[in-house]
């Protein structure tokens, strides 16, 4: 017989909330890619005790033929994958649209972490996971799901933002094109254009768009912005729209720099 693995291994509770309560009707469904089984299964128990249906798989390609049939609500996606690498998986996933990618990796420094932000995850957590924390991270993306800020219409530059439908248009050079961005880099562009050219800080945005306190680790929001500037941005090297203020933040761009 199998024994269940320990809590205190690959996953442990650490200092991080009570599983949630049950809630009545379907409960969100995560897919967990990684090729340690004891890793999948440890995780699976995690997060059903949160209140999640987990489905768990060893590559990306059982990853993606789950995808084919199944409906998920979030990827847990390990970086370290046999046969196809989980980089190469991260960015088959984000062709599928805008569906939240959490990756897992065994190091947090800045290549791993930065390789599979710029593959296009929304967020990141290193091994051994802490299974509240991560349980955490996942709410916070699904609550992304709900139109923010309270706003019909924002503007940054030629840029147009439209939190009640969940669209990006960009007007320029005569014609209307929309803009196609995952739901953080959406979430980042309506608080940065809310904040109508006021600066907002690092912290601040890492807090309304992550939905926590990431303890100084800016890389996460740094990556985002630079896969935002390239969908809106003419000149990704040369921002326009969302502007960088050295030691403080981000704002974006309006009328005293030529915006809207």
């Amino acid at each position: 017989m199998t024994s269940t693995p320990p809590r205190t291994g690959p996953v442990h509770p650490g200092h991080a909330p009570s599983p949630q309560p049950r809630r009545a009707g379907p409960r969100e469904r995560v897919l967990v890619v990684d090729d340690d089984g004891r890793i999948r299964q440890a995780l699976s128990l995690a997060l059903d005790d949160e209140g999640f249906a987990v489905t768990t798989v060893p590559s990306g390609e059982d990853a993606m033929a789950v995808l084919g049939n199944d409906a998920v609500d979030v990827v847990l996606l390990d970086l370290m994958l046999p046969g196809t690498d989980g980089l190469t998986v991260c960015r088959r996933l984000r062709t599928l649209g805008d569906l939240p990618i959490i990756i897992i990796t065994a190091r947090s420094d800045s290549a791993d972490v930065i390789a599979g932000l710029e593959a296009g995850a929304d967020d990141y957590v290193t091994k051994p996971v802490v299974a509240g924390e991560l349980a955490a991270r996942i709410r916070a993306l699904l609550r992304r799901r709900r139109p923010h800020p309270d706003a019909d219409r924002l503007t940054v530059g030629d840029v147009e933002v439209r939190p009640d439908e969940g669209l990006v248009r960009c007007h320029r050079d005569g014609g209307t094109v929309e803009v196609h961005l995952t739901r953080t880099e959406f979430r980042l562009l309506a608080e940065l254009a809310a904040a109508g050219g006021r600066v907002v800080t690092r912290e601040e945005l890492l807090r309304r768009v992550w939905g926590y306190d990431y303890l100084g680790d800016t890389r996460l929001l740094d990556v985002h912005v630079r896969r935002l500037r390239c969908k809106i941005e003419r000149d990704p090297d040369r921002p326009a729209l969302v502007l960088t203020v050295r030691g403080a933040g981000y704002r974006a761009a309006g009328r005293s720099d030529g915006g809207a």
